[in-house]
């Protein structure tokens, strides 16, 4: 088995540097090998290493849920653009690129027109 001798040499920069990550992977190349050396001490951590993946994993899709909200609604309400160019201006930038990128051309410009002549 030519990952016994990767597997010693991982449990021991794992210890010294004392990764939970490295930990992880030590467990799954003990499990392979059939060694059971270190996986006890594994095994206490897969709960810890599952709660973060879940942690990380609904903060990704809450981001990505509310990224969609966000773009949705600036693409649909002008006047929702324009309380964004007020309070968070770089957001609305970065609107304006992603939809000048997708091809629609004139956006800003209508935007900048129309808020202009509602000032007047």
């Amino acid at each position: 088995m030519w990952y016994r001798g990767l597997l010693y040499t991982s449990h021991w920069s794992c210890v010294q540097m004392g990764h939970l990550t490295g930990m992880l992977t030590l467990n799954l190349l003990n499990q392979k090998a059939g060694n059971s050396g270190t996986a006890g001490m594994a095994r206490t951590m897969e709960p810890l290493a599952k709660k973060i993946f879940k942690g990380v994993l609904v903060v990704e899709l809450v981001g990505v849920f509310g990224a969609y909200f966000l773009f949705n609604k600036m693409n649909t309400s002008q006047d929702f653009r324009q309380t964004m160019s007020k309070k968070f201006p770089f957001i609305l930038e970065v609107y304006y690129k992603s939809v000048e990128q997708s091809g629609m051309y004139g956006v800003r410009e209508q935007d900048q027109e129309k808020w202009l002549n509602s000032k007047n």
